[in-house]
C-alpha cells in the first residue's frame, strides 16, 4: 500500500515543505493538500511541485462548487505541467454548511455535478473542442443564457497527460457508485475494513460492472490515525475529538452524512447519542460517547503486532494507499509514524 500524508503546517509552510523532500527520500508516495475554507490548495501545490521530484502531489479535496469545470480541468492541467506529471485531482462535494455558507453556491445536484465536471475534464485534457449538454452544466453557453456569440473552445496549451489520474472523495452509496464508474481512485472516510463490503460493497460491484475497461483497477486510499508502541491504549482517546464533530457537528440533524455512515455501520444508537450531545453544546459528553469499537476499526492505534495485523486487514479490504495521520503530528513524529508503516507492511 502507498504511504501517504496531508501537508501540515504547524511549523510554518516552508519548514512542511522542506520535510516533505526529506520523507520523498525515505519513500513517501503521495502528499495530499486539503482546501475548506482556509487558504487554496492550488498555489500550495504548485510550489511543493517546485520543491520535490517524485512525490505525487493531489488536491485533497478540490470542492466541485467552488471552481468551473473547465478552470478545474485548466487547473489540474497546469499542476499536472509543472509538476512534470505527478498531479492527482481530487475531487469531492464538501457539504452545505461549507458551500453554502462560505461560497454562498446552492448545494444542489451534487451527484450529477460530479459526474458533469469529470466528463468535462477529461474533454478539456483531449483538447477537444468543449461541448456539454448536460444538466447542471452548457458549455458553450447557449444563447438564450448569454450574449449570443459563445463558441466552443479548445485548451490552447498541450497537457503533459490527457488522462490526469482523478480521486473522488465519497460516502454516499450513489457517490461512491460513481466513483468505481469513473475515477481512477476513491477516498472514503472513517474505513471499517471488517464492514466495508457490506456498507460498499454493492455500490462499488454496481459501478465496476460500467467501468471503462481502459481504466485501471479503482485505487483506494484511507485516512488512519497512527501511532505504534506498547503504551498507546491511552492515545485511542486522542481520536474522539474528531470522530464527535464529523458524527455530531457536521452537518444539520438529518444532513449529516458521517453519522448516517457509522449508522450504516451498525452504530445506530450510539451515533444519535453523540449528534443529540454534540447539538446540544455538550462536546465533551458527545466524545465520551464515541465507542472504542469504532475508534479501533478506522485507525492504526497498539503494538506492532497487532498494527501489522490492521494494515494486513485494511490491505484485504482493497486499501492500495494509506493516508497517515500521526498521533504525534511533530516532523519527528510523523516520519517515525511513516517508518513504523512501511516496515510493518514489509515484514
Amino acid at each position: 500500500m502507498k504511504t501517504c500524508l496531508s501537508l501540515s503546517v504547524q511549523s510554518g509552510f516552508d519548514d512542511a515543505v522542506t520535510e516533505l523532500a526529506s520523507l520523498e527520500r525515505e519513500g513517501l508516495d503521495v502528499v495530499f493538500v486539503a482546501e475548506s475554507y482556509g487558504f487554496d490548495s492550488v498555489s500550495q501545490l504548485g510550489y511543493i511541485a517546485a520543491r520535490t521530484e517524485g512525490l505525487t502531489i493531489a488536491s485533497g479535496i478540490l470542492p466541485i462548487f467552488s471552481r468551473s469545470p473547465t478552470l478545474t480541468a485548466m487547473t489540474a492541467a497546469g499542476l499536472d505541467y509543472v509538476s512534470g506529471g505527478r498531479f492527482m485531482l481530487g475531487l469531492g462535494a464538501s457539504g452545505p454548511q461549507v458551500i453554502e455558507g462560505f461560497h454562498g453556491i446552492p448545494y444542489d445536484a451534487p451527484l450529477q455535478r460530479t459526474r458533469e465536471v469529470i466528463d468535462i475534464c477529461r474533454s478539456v485534457w483531449k483538447r477537444d473542442r468543449v461541448e456539454h449538454d448536460g444538466e447542471m452544466y452548457q458549455i458553450p453557453l447557449p444563447a438564450s443564457s448569454g450574449g449570443g456569440t459563445a463558441k466552443p473552445l479548445k485548451l490552447i496549451s498541450h497537457p503533459v497527460r490527457e488522462r490526469i489520474p482523478i480521486l473522488v472523495a465519497a460516502i454516499g452509496p450513489k457517490n461512491v457508485e460513481l466513483a468505481a464508474e469513473v475515477a481512477e481512485a476513491w477516498e472514503p472516510i472513517f474505513f471499517h475494513p471488517e464492514r466495508a463490503r457490506d456498507v460498499w460493497g454493492p455500490s462499488l460491484a454496481a459501478g465496476a460492472a460500467r467501468r471503462d475497461p481502459t481504466l485501471n483497477p479503482l485505487e483506494v486510499f484511507v485516512s488512519l490515525t497512527v501511532a505504534v508502541g506498547d503504551d498507546t491504549d491511552g492515545l485511542l482517546d486522542t481520536v474522539r475529538p474528531m470522530l464527535a464533530l464529523y458524527l455530531g457537528g457536521m452537518g444539520a440533524r438529518g444532513r449529516n452524512f458521517y453519522n448516517n455512515l457509522a449508522c450504516r455501520y451498525g452504530f445506530e444508537a450510539e451515533a444519535a447519542e453523540i449528534q443529540d450531545l454534540y447539538l446540544a453544546g455538550k462536546k465533551v459528553e458527545a466524545e465520551a460517547a464515541v465507542p472504542e469499537e469504532l475508534i479501533k476499526a478506522t485507525t492504526l492505534i497498539g503494538p506492532e503486532g497487532y498494527v501489522a495485523e490492521r494494515l494486513a486487514a485494511f490491505r484485504e479490504a482493497g486499501v492500495t494507499g494509506i493516508l497517515i495521520q500521526s498521533v504525534d503530528n511533530t516532523p519527528s513524529g510523523r516520519r517515525a509514524s511513516l517508518d513504523a508503516v512501511q516496515r510493518l507492511q514489509a515484514a
